[in-house]
């Protein structure tokens, strides 16, 4: 097994680069640029540029991955709605690229997706819900996923996720767990959306449930996020409980009222039995997770 890593530098990446070193699985981990994982080895490093086919096939040519995990994405919704052009070009063209290559190098493929796909007017959904995506950046990912599932291969699985937090290293970008600590911590005015739910998901899981369908070798679609759908401003109260920090900083607002660019849908969250069932998929609390963050 030789696993291909894309996006190695964001949270998920180094999530995975670290379950491969503990599993003792060879893997190549790759992002555009340095290295900026100090727990990955430069020996297993390279950098690369998705969208480049001469990249791709350089990489391919010198390590023949069996596998290849396909996390790089513009994952900014509101960007993506200003920055069409390249988030076509990163999230579908980049991902046809990568899936063809796979194709001819007889390697399973895996990209990860997003809980953006849905509208959202259901609530708690399977991996056999039709999709209906609300923004360009939702769109991207549903011709991405078309991309994988209409290629000339059954050797595919999709990773559909839902707001993924942790800490990494030199992280591009925050998420809302941390960012939320962090401003409640400094006694900061918060004003979070009470009408949006979602299912945040421990980066640790999320990259178990990746490296889990591939050890098992199993295919197709899979939702993978956290426990427990909850408001995000329940999120966000749960965490001021948690580190015992003040709540009366943190103001209700609708979803309406931000004039964001991006259309969100208003409740998602998985139906988890699917995973469970296949990869013995068993994700933790948000308690449990702030516990280990903690420490």
């Amino acid at each position: 097994m030789r696993i291909l890593i894309t996006g190695s530098n964001g949270l998920l990446g180094q999530k995975i680069v670290k379950l491969c070193l503990e599993r003792g699985l060879n893997f190549i981990a790759t992002s555009k640029g340095i290295n900026r994982n100090p727990d990955c080895p430069d020996n297993n490093y390279l950098s690369l540029d998705i969208s480049n086919q001469l990249e791709i096939n350089k990489i391919f040519q010198f390590y023949y991955p069996t596998h290849v995990i396909h996390t790089a994405a513009i994952t900014n919704v509101d960007y993506c709605e200003d920055h069409i052009e390249e988030c076509e070009n990163v999230n579908v063209i980049s991902t046809k690229l990568l899936a063809d290559t796979s194709i001819t190098y007889k390697a399973h493929f895996q990209l990860l997706s997003t809980d953006f796909v849905f509208d959202g007017e259901k609530g708690n959904y399977s991996e056999e819900d039709e999709v209906n995506p609300l923004s360009i950046y939702a769109k991207s990912k549903v011709n991405a996923e078309e991309i994988v599932i209409n290629g000339k291969t059954d050797d595919w699985s999709i990773v559909r996720t839902i707001i993924v937090y942790g800490e990494g290293h030199n992280l591009s970008r925050s998420n809302i767990v941390l960012w939320a600590k962090e401003a409640l911590k400094k006694g900061n005015e918060l004003t979070i959306v009470d009408d949006q739910y979602r299912a945040p998901t421990w980066a640790d899981d999320l990259a178990w449930g990746c490296l889990e369908i591939i050890v098992r070798n199993k295919k197709g679609i899979f939702h993978i996020s956290g426990p427990e759908t909850m408001s995000v401003i329940e999120l966000v109260y749960r965490i001021a409980d948690f580190y015992n920090l003040p709540k009366d900083k943190i103001q209700p607002v609708k979803s309406n009222t931000l004039n964001q660019a991006a259309v969100r849908p208003p409740k998602t969250g998985f139906n988890l039995d699917f995973s469970r069932k296949e990869l013995n998929y068993e994700p933790l609390t948000l308690e449990k997770t702030l516990e280990l963050l903690k420490k």
